[in-house]
């Protein structure tokens, strides 16, 4: 297996099951959406955050810990928030398990390596394309947004009490290589006798104090499903797994940590609103997961901030939300029209 970067996108390879066994997964910076009892679109991607090798960066210059654990740095502005896009480029499928602080975003448990095949805690990829943010009902998400780790307002320390881990944790398991060979053969079977239609098609994704070290926190509330899985627990290979600590910087220290300028400060959503730009809003063809009541108990950013009179987020104007884009597989426009 390989675990790597391709112009701030991770790659996990695993060419020792099969050469197609390729997932690349993203960080796109967006709006933060308001925290205003309004369940917003999908927001835009306003480009891929820069992501380096922590092996890459002087050890000098790093937190405690990231030396240790690994994996990639990227920055964040404080209420900064980000989606992350899933894909892979053959189609063929993975189990993905993604955390932040090491709390489970899909369902809310501490961070197991095994896969709760019970309580499911992963995504499957294609099928999920991207995630927003901490799943707290069917068809809702709260979105991730960046908090400093000590503040008390991340998952991870409204959850367990600590600030101990923070970023965010990512672990993947390919397909059994035989399941996709079968696939495989089965599509090449259809294409043989001419038939256009691909059962292996994948989503695409079109929308696209200083304290160093960064966790997430649950922003406002978004329209977005969690697949159910769909593939059997054993048709996931076990013995192969590639796993990646993201670790997240405050931007305002990521000169000192990389030697490099940090992205600018993302548009509010309001203004992006008023600008008359598209959201979005994606119909899919599997059943949503049921939320985590864990999640769903997390205070917002904003609520935590009324509660401890902390300053955590500079601007949560609401607006009035445009009608979105429809994506996915069911985005089909409604016979009437619009008038």
């Amino acid at each position: 297996m390989a675990l790597g970067l391709d112009r701030d996108v991770l790659v996990f390879a695993f060419p020792e099951i099969h050469p197609d066994a390729v997932l690349r997964v993203e960080f796109q910076r967006t709006l933060r959406v308001p925290d205003d009892g309004r369940r917003h679109f999908l927001p835009p991607g306003l480009g891929r955050f820069p992501l380096r090798a922590v092996d890459d960066l002087d050890p000098a210059r790093l937190p405690a810990g990231w030396k240790r654990r690994g994996g990639v740095a990227m920055p964040m502005w404080q209420a900064e928030a980000c989606w992350l896009n899933f894909s892979s480029p053959s189609g063929y499928p993975f189990l993905l398990k993604v955390a932040a602080g090491k709390v489970n975003a899909v369902n809310g448990k501490p961070w197991d390596n095994a896969p709760d095949f019970e309580d499911q805690d992963y995504v499957e990829v294609p099928g999920q394309p991207w995630l927003d943010g901490f799943c707290v009902e069917k068809g809702v998400v709260r979105q991730f947004v960046a908090m400093p780790l000590g503040a008390g307002a991340t998952a991870e320390e409204q959850i367990t009490g600590r600030a101990e881990h923070g970023g965010v944790q990512l672990l993947a398991h390919p397909l059994k290589a035989a399941l996709w060979e079968a696939r495989l053969a089965e599509r090449r079977r259809w294409e043989t006798e001419e038939c256009t239609t691909s059962i292996m098609a994948s989503a695409s994704s079109v929308r696209a104090c200083v304290l160093s070290d960064m966790g997430l926190a649950p922003g406002g509330s978004i329209v977005q499903s969690i697949a159910e899985a769909q593939e059997r627990p054993d048709a996931w290979d076990l013995s192969a797994r590639s796993r990646c600590f993201v670790h997240l910087a405050n931007s305002l220290a990521w000169q000192a940590i990389a030697g490099e300028a940090p992205p600018t400060v993302p548009p509010t959503a309001a203004d992006y609103a008023r600008a008359g730009l598209p959201w979005f809003e994606w119909y899919g063809d599997r059943p949503a997961k049921a939320g985590s009541a864990t999640l769903a108990g997390l205070k917002s950013v904003v609520a935590f901030g009324q509660e401890t009179g902390a300053a955590l987020v500079p601007e949560n104007e609401g607006f009035e939300p445009p009608e979105p884009v429809r994506l996915g597989p069911l985005a089909r426009s409604p016979l009437e029209g619009r008038w």
